[in-house]
């Protein structure tokens, strides 16, 4: 794993937002007297939720709020690379897996595309709407390739479709997620293609059962009717 370190450029202080501050309660009650630093993650990405990335000033809150040595904050965002350690575009955050089978689908092309339009990875673009990298697989394989833009998975694309896409979110509207190709889930391109005979589903193929196979036998005579005591 790279080495990863906060930014130089800090800003002066952090403080939740009163929204973020009800989430921070609600976070820390769930866990038992003596194990609230195990809100510690979900604390994180209330920052990262309404600051787009965790500053130093909101590591030292976060550990302020839970009782936790800095250090230990710090090795926790600096650990799990969903936490953003810089500032990242005011409209988009877009991660390109670059996985195998992105790469062999075309991940390439969707890099290239990022390339020209904000420059180099890992850094804001030079308008600030845009920060893009390359991340390992984020599981969406069937659908390859595909990107995150900020919350939210795009798949099947082609940098036609991607370089569409983007040009919504640089006019402020954003995109529905999802297949770019219209596919369900993770089904076949062009829909289904086995088990597609309705009467599987509807009832009508089945055959009656008259008896269950090595069902034991039903009671006779009195002890039918009466449930036993």
């Amino acid at each position: 794993m790279s080495v990863r370190r906060l930014a130089a450029v800090q800003p002066d202080s952090f403080a939740f937002s009163a929204e973020s501050a009800k989430q921070v309660k609600w976070w820390v009650a769930k866990f038992p007297a003596g194990r609230q630093q195990s809100a510690v993650i979900p604390l994180l990405w209330l920052v990262q939720k309404q600051e787009g990335w965790v500053s130093e000033p909101a590591i030292r809150v976060v550990a302020e709020t839970l009782g936790m040595p800095v250090i230990r904050v710090y090795e926790v965002a600096t650990f799990y690379t969903m936490f953003m350690l810089e500032p990242v575009g005011s409209h988009a955050l877009v991660q390109v897996c670059g996985t195998t089978p992105c790469m062999l689908r075309g991940a390439n092309d969707l890099m290239a595309v990022c390339q020209k339009r904000f420059g180099d990875r890992d850094h804001r673009s030079a308008d600030g709407k845009f920060y893009w990298q390359e991340v390992e697989c984020l599981g969406a394989c069937s659908n390859a390739p595909m990107a995150a833009i900020n919350d939210y998975y795009y798949e099947d694309l082609t940098p036609e479709s991607f370089e569409a896409i983007l040009d919504e979110f640089a006019a402020g509207k954003g995109r529905k997620p999802g297949s770019a190709i219209g596919r369900q889930g993770a089904a076949p391109e062009g829909g289904q293609l086995t088990l597609t005979d309705k009467k599987l589903y509807d009832g009508s193929a089945a055959k009656p059962l008259k008896s269950l196979p090595n069902a034991p036998p039903k009671p006779k005579g009195k002890a039918a009717k009466e449930p036993a005591a």
